[in-house]
């Protein structure tokens, strides 16, 4: 018979095993959507992300990558991986933390000691194990765990590192009274600073930890004992986030500029006189605990060395900057630069516990911090960010609703009864805290993993073990495979654990609770989210959903305490609670598997290849956000897929680092065509231009006004108000572009088809809203390019960004071409942009775009991965509507049955975008297939109104508004095809539903 120990490492590796084949089975195997394709590229070839970037999850992909043996489609592959086995070790820690906590019931020996000595009996090892292989799968196989196992982010290596602290200290633990006991806390403190350069969630586990260290260290613990040590483990937490990772590097910014400007010594050396006077300070620090034989001070003196060495990840960051490589988010490379990014400086700040609502009003607004730039052998003040001052009487403490932007103010609405130009009281502060923050936002979360979740759409719900019945659900719902009812099992088996726990072991269930709301209940206090979000937040939780694991795993021996009046016999009583308990990881395991294998999905890769194979060679692309931009990021760094195409971000073009980047060569990419000198768009100079009108001025040559913006021309310049900011202006919103013909014509970029369309000016309305300096830098493109390079927009690029440059597109697959040609069928007023260049687009979209898997219904497509299919529909409906308009019916045929082939029904859902086939169908005798799409299609629509009409719509608008489109163009296409009893029942439906909406 083996011992307890041995078994236990042998079921946790059995558990381990178990946790990576089915992370492995269900790994995408390319770059997943959001982050995942930059922090893929980043780890190839060692670039530098967005702040506050990742150095060591980095370095660590950098190695796996290896193994590709330079087969690049290898790479996502094995970072993903890397992903899948930090889950995989997360639960094995997991068991392993929950079996030396349940040793402790079963023997019942509550509190914290040294137990190894003692040998359970196998009943009671059966028993413990049980709890241990329980608890862990259930996080094995919870909602945003897995989610976050199976693609190259972040997260997974974040639950690793909370893992693993938790299980170190438990094992210091038994190990406390040992004369060398303190290496483990060390060990503690070198994973903790590995930590900071995955993700700083881990910290969260520390107030955790400390009681550990109480409760060890003091055998009567009192109450203000336990005040001492949370606000110590606090402190020590504050100490890290605010004094050693932005704090450090500030103090060496400051001595930098002091050194550099002040004593005229050459760069660098202020770091390194900081450098040497930490290290001195260090010394002091170990040689007085020498000296005064001080054990704690020497433990916390190698506790903060053991953190810096592992924050040292980040040395990765100026180091790889200084090469300006490709990506090379923020350009921090000095180490000023670098406080801005650890600061995470771009994304602005929220109010924490005191600041203003939303409805305040500024009234002054002050110069901050500068920003200095090298500028010969000094440092100078690039710019000073400005604060804005409010009113006192306009701030309150904990502010929640503090956001002023219209879109917020309108979704604060849907959670409390507030009213523009009122300021709110602290009871709907704190209701909106409660109702959407923590109920909605967090504990929405926290259920879907342990009760159910309703489906993947954003804002769904949770599934509670009543809501079995899919009747009067729209079928986007009740067939969704992120449907999963777990009928609560796993939520009652924590609960159960929890009680038992509580009762049994108070101290270790309290440093358990610790943790759960650390890592939940705080999280939401210090985010103070706004009240929408671009996606689901879930993944921020994983460590609480970790700690609730726990009490999972323990239910399992409060249950077979709840057998001991049936069952007298401990092995069997153990056997039946673990088969009983199992119940809820192996529900869990079936619920969740369609809906988490991603074995099949190449959605992100395929679309943003498709996007760059839209381009012409040498073309400039402008993209939108993360999911338009980092896959084709991956595509072009890991692949190698068309270099040639320059991406160019929007939200990045306000920054002056990346339009520096932009002008220098990127691989086959040319430096971009931008003519201003870096003074015209350097931070805070030219943010924004205003609109003032000139009324000499009624029109601008495009060429004119770059460069009297570069020359800061007083003609442009605009003061607001005696003392305020003077900025340079646009005197008019008619704009125009002289178009050398000749040239165009010689370069042959206008397809024979267009060539009466070709204009000797461009003449297009800017608008009267601010131009932005991303929108300049464009503008100078267009007047600097000269046709030479191709120009394009994404058709995903906010139509905001065009610039009404519209009737000058060209749309050529998934992008528009700025073109010298006016589409002489523009309509401004309709819903189509771009003259669809037929042979060049057949081209593209019927034979270069990739569309694997698009037609397997056994491959799971979440609600952000439809998009891009979508789009795909409607461009490849507009493809066939312009063959159908030149009477090449065959042609139209074609792209009708390719659409509905590689993406059918069954697999790709119909959306709005299909019933712009409905005409086309019925043209090229497909009547009886249109008029079942145009049934289906009102069908869902009318039973999705009904339901959202009834549960909480106000939560819903996005798919109250989808459906409506879809009945608006289902009776578009019904009336186009004279089907007026299709179009009446359309109409009717809009009638009934629309007038809700409005409401």
């Amino acid at each position: 018979m083996r011992n307890y120990k041995s078994l236990n490492n042998l079921v946790g590796w059995l558990v381990f095993a178990i946790a990576t084949v089915t992370y492995l089975l269900t790994l995408e195997p390319t770059a997943s959507f959001w982050d995942c394709g930059e922090f893929i590229a980043c780890s190839y070839k060692l670039l530098v992300p967005h702040p506050p970037g990742a150095p060591t999850f980095l370095l660590l992909g950098r190695i796996f990558s290896l193994f590709s043996f330079g087969d690049v489609t290898k790479v996502s592959v094995l970072v993903n991986t890397l992903s899948a086995l930090s889950s995989s070790f997360t639960v094995l820690f997991l068991f392993w933390s929950i079996t030396m906590l349940a040793k402790k019931l079963v023997l019942n020996r509550p509190g914290m000691h040294d137990d190894r000595g003692l040998e359970p009996t196998f009943g009671q090892t059966l028993l413990v194990l049980g709890a241990g292989a329980v608890g862990a799968l259930a996080y094995a196989f919870s909602d945003s765990f897995w989610f976050n196992a199976v693609e190259g982010e972040v997260y997974a290596m974040s639950s690793l590192c909370t893992a693993v602290v938790v299980w170190i200290m438990l094992k210091w633990d038994n190990r406390a009274d040992e004369a060398d006991s303190d290496k483990w806390l060390i060990l503690i403190a070198y994973v903790i600073g590995l930590s900071i350069g995955v993700h700083l969630l881990n910290l969260l586990a520390v107030p955790a930890l400390g009681f550990i260290y109480y409760y060890r260290r003091h055998a009567n613990p009192t109450l203000l004992g336990g005040i001492i040590t949370l606000v110590v483990s606090s402190v020590i937490v504050g100490l890290i986030l605010a004094g050693i990772i932005p704090g450090l590097p500030s103090l060496a910014g400051w001595f930098e500029v002091f050194f550099v400007n002040s004593i005229g010594l050459p760069f660098n050396s202020g770091l390194i006189f900081f450098l040497l006077l930490f290290i001195g300070l260090l010394w002091f620090g170990f040689r007085y605990s020498f000296h005064t034989g001080n054990r704690l001070v020497n433990t916390a003196m190698l506790c903060l060395v053991f953190i810096l060495i592992g924050y040292t990840s980040y040395l990765i960051v100026p180091i790889r900057s200084s090469y300006h490589p490709t990506i090379n988010e923020n350009d921090p490379e000095d180490i000023l630069s670098f406080v801005s990014y650890l600061k995470r400086e771009q994304y602005g700040d929220r109010p924490l516990l005191y600041g203003p609502q939303f409805n305040a009003q500024p009234i002054d607004q002050v110069e901050g911090a500068p920003r200095y730039v090298r500028k010969g052998d000094k440092y100078v003040v690039a710019e000073r960010r400005l604060e804005t001052i409010y009113r006192d009487e306009d701030k309150m403490l904990i502010p929640r609703l503090y956001s002023s932007q219209p879109d917020h103010i309108y979704n604060y609405k849907k959670w409390v009864d507030i009213q523009e130009g009122v300021k709110p009281t602290m009871g709907q502060n704190l209701a909106f805290l409660f109702r959407y923050q923590i109920g909605h936002m967090y504990w929405r979360y926290f259920l879907w993993n342990y009760v159910g979740r309703e489906s993947d759409i954003q804002q769904a719900g949770v599934v509670w073990p009543w809501d079995a019945s899919k009747n009067g659900l729209p079928e986007r719902v009740a067939d969704s495979k992120a449907r999963n009812n777990f009928y609560a099992i796993p939520l009652i088996l924590g609960l159960i654990g929890l009680f038992f726990h509580v009762r049994r072991d108070g101290r270790n269930a309290f440093i358990v609770g610790l943790l759960f709301l650390f890592t939940g209940i705080a999280i939401v206090f210090y985010l103070n989210q706004p009240p929408i979000e671009p996606r689901e937040r879930d993944y921020t939780f994983a460590g609480s959903t970790f700690a609730f694991a726990i009490w999972i795993g323990l239910g399992v021996i409060g249950l077979a305490e709840m057998l001991r009046a049936v069952i007298k016999s401990d092995t069997t009583r153990a056997g039946v609670a673990t088969v009983l308990a199992l119940l809820a990881p192996g529900l869990m395991a079936a619920q969740g598997w369609n809906d988490h294998d991603r074995s099949d999905r190449y959605i992100s890769v395929d679309s943003a290849k498709n996007l760059l194979n839209s381009c012409a060679p040498n073309a400039i692309l402008f993209t939108n956000g993360d999911n338009d931009t980092f896959p084709l990021w991956y595509a072009q760094e890991v692949e190698g897929f068309r270099t040639d195409v320059r991406v160019a971000v929007l939200s990045y073009l306000n920054t002056d680092w990346y339009i520096e980047q932009m002008k220098r060569r990127s691989y086959a990419s040319q430096p971009l065509p931008i003519s201003m000198k870096s003074e015209s768009y350097t931070q805070g100079t030219n943010d924004y231009l205003p609109y003032a009108a000139n009324p000499a001025v009624s029109e601008v040559n495009l060429q004119e006004f770059i460069q009297l913006v570069d020359q800061k021309s007083p003609l442009l310049q605009v003061s607001y108000g005696e003392g305020g900011p003077t900025l340079t202006s646009f005197p008019t919103n008619k704009f125009f572009l002289n178009v050398d013909t000749a040239a165009v014509a010689s370069t042959g970029i206008i397809p024979k088809d267009r060539r009466k369309q070709l204009v000797t000016r461009m003449e297009w309305d800017m608008g009267k809203r601010a131009i932005e300096k991303k929108n300049l830098v464009i503008l100078d493109m267009l007047a600097t390019n000269n046709w030479k390079r191709p120009i394009y927009f994404s058709s995903t690029v906010f139509a905001a960004d065009f610039m009404n440059l519209m009737p000058y597109f060209q749309l050529e697959g998934m992008a528009y071409r700025i073109l010298p040609a006016k589409d002489p069928n523009y309509d401004p007023k309709g819903q189509d942009d771009g003259f669809v260049e037929k042979d060049l687009m057949f081209e593209n979209l019927m034979k270069k775009f990739a569309y694997r898997s698009l037609d397997n219904p056994k491959v799971y497509y979440d609600e952000n991965s439809l998009r891009f299919p979508s789009n795909y529909r409607d461009k490849l409906a507009r493809l066939a509507q312009s063959y159908l308009v030149a009477g090449d019916k065959a042609k139209a045929k074609e792209i009708v049955d390719k659409s509905f082939a590689v993406m059918p029904d069954k697999s790709i859902p119909y959306d709005y975008y299909v019933p712009q086939f409905v005409p086309i169908m019925v043209a090229v005798g497909e009547q009886q297939q249109a008029n079942q799409i145009m049934d289906l299609m009102t069908s869902r629509a009318q039973q999705a109104l009904a339901y959202y009409s009834t549960h909480n719509s106000s939560l819903f608008d996005s798919e109250i508004t989808m459906n409506l489109i879809t009945l608006q163009n289902v009776y578009r296409a019904a009336d186009q095809i004279k089907d007026q009893q299709r179009a009446s029942k359309a109409v009717e439906l809009l009638n009934q539903y629309y007038p809700r909406q409005q409401q």
